[in-house]
C-alpha cells in the first residue's frame, strides 16, 4: 500500500478502524518541514511495508481533522494504535526519531 492521502473525515476514520499502526502526517503543501518530511514517510513507507498504514492530511483541506486532532503547528505526526492516539510528535525530525517511535509501537502490546 502507498502512502494514502486523505481525502475526507471517513477516509482517515475508515483506515484507523482498520486497527494495527497508522502514523499520519497532518501538514500543507505550502509548508516548508512538511515537504523535507514528505520523503523521509516515503522512506519509512518502504522500510515498514504493510505492517504501518501511513496516511497524509492536508491541513487546508481538512481543518475539521486537524482541530479534532489538537494540531496547533505543522507538520504534526500522530501515531495510532488500534485506532487510538499512542504519541504526537510536532515539528520536524530525524528520521530516526520516526523509525524509533513505529518500532515502538509495533512490537509493544495492546493490554485488553
Amino acid at each position: 500500500m502507498a502512502i494514502m492521502s486523505a481525502d475526507n473525515a471517513d477516509m482517515l476514520s475508515e483506515e484507523l478502524q482498520q486497527g494495527g499502526t497508522v502514523l499520519v502526517d497532518y501538514g500543507a503543501p505550502w509548508c516548508a518541514p512538511c515537504k523535507v518530511l514528505l520523503p523521509l514517510l516515503e522512506e519509512l513507507h518502504q522500510e515498514f511495508g504493510d505492517a504501518v498504514s501511513i496516511v497524509k492530511v492536508n491541513c487546508d483541506e481538512l481543518p475539521q481533522l486537524a482541530a479534532e486532532a489538537g494540531v496547533m503547528s505543522m507538520p504534526t505526526v500522530i501515531v495510532y494504535k488500534e485506532g487510538q492516539p499512542m504519541e504526537k510528535l510536532v515539528g520536524l525530525r530525524p528520521k530516526a526519531v520516526y523509525q524509533s517511535l513505529l518500532n515502538k509501537h509495533l512490537t509493544s502490546r495492546t493490554i485488553i
